[in-house]
């Protein structure tokens, strides 16, 4: 009788214990045996600008006439601001300095005062500024432009703390650091199949991370997040829709398995 009673203890247990293997939720397994000699990093790593992003472009310059065109707080291209070729900007007299900011439009361009349509999308914001630079330098010997994306949004979903939409205002965002952001993966959530969804050159590309995995994850082409990536967290099979059939079947099943356990546990106590 003691040994059916603690065959079924273990089992109970084994039920309860099984639906997660620890070794599942351990992120980045043998990175530091991986690592343990520095491996260099590609910091060369740069957004593309894209269709639709905001932009802001500052011009540094001695020339007051020049700056003048450039001291505007309303984005350019929005549709409700001013125009570039009308010329109504708001204007500093006597800076040296000048911020617009740009809309880029879906075929690519933005509308540059003094120089007109400009191609953005493709290029990374020092490449923009530099072609900026070179056209405004035709008249000004010492201009300098500096131009950065305003943020960009990413979109993490499925079975994290916090799934939603993410603004990011720097220039680089990792999955980690998304995922870290969205409150990290709830225990439930499948760690070895994270999908990345991203939109490139008028194509849809998905991508399949697996966060136990160091090369998995750093030699991701999705490791550093893009404008709109879309982040996908996949639940366990045993998570199911509360309310449905099977999540009331597997939360009675749960329950019944823990009374037993407990049960069990009792009985052998008391006929010790």
């Amino acid at each position: 009788m003691k040994k059916i009673l603690l065959i079924l203890t273990v089992a109970a247990t084994a039920l309860m214990t099984s639906c997660v293997n620890n070794k599942e939720m351990i992120y980045l397994q043998g990175a530091d045996s991986i690592y343990a000699n520095s491996i260099a990093i590609d910091k060369n790593f740069q957004l593309l600008i894209q269709s639709d992003d905001q932009l802001a472009i500052s011009i540094t310059s001695r020339d007051a006439a020049l700056i003048n065109q450039f001291n505007n707080s309303i984005l350019v291209g929005s549709g409700g601001g001013s125009s570039p070729s009308g010329g109504s900007y708001t204007s500093q007299a006597m800076t040296q300095s000048g911020v617009c900011y740009f809309y880029v439009y879906q075929d690519g361009y933005i509308e540059f005062p003094i120089v007109g349509k400009v191609k953005a999308a493709g290029l990374t914001v020092d490449q923009l500024s530099e072609n900026i630079r070179q056209q405004l330098s035709k008249d000004v010997n010492d201009v300098q432009v500096t131009a950065k994306i305003m943020s960009f949004k990413i979109t993490v979903l499925g079975d994290v703390k916090t799934p939603g939409t993410q603004s990011y205002t720097g220039q680089r965002l990792t999955l980690l650091e998304a995922l870290g952001r969205a409150g990290d993966l709830n225990a439930s959530a499948i760690r070895t199949n994270v999908l990345v969804i991203r939109e490139e050159n008028g194509k849809r590309t998905s991508y399949k991370v697996d966060l136990t995995k160091p090369e998995s994850v750093f030699n991701s082409p999705a490791y550093y997040m893009q404008q709109n990536d879309l982040v996908y967290v996949e639940s366990n099979k045993s998570v199911k829709v509360k309310g449905s059939t099977s999540y009331t079947y597997l939360t009675v099943t749960g329950t019944l398995v823990s009374m037993v356990a407990s049960i069990v546990s009792l009985i052998i106590a008391l006929t010790r």
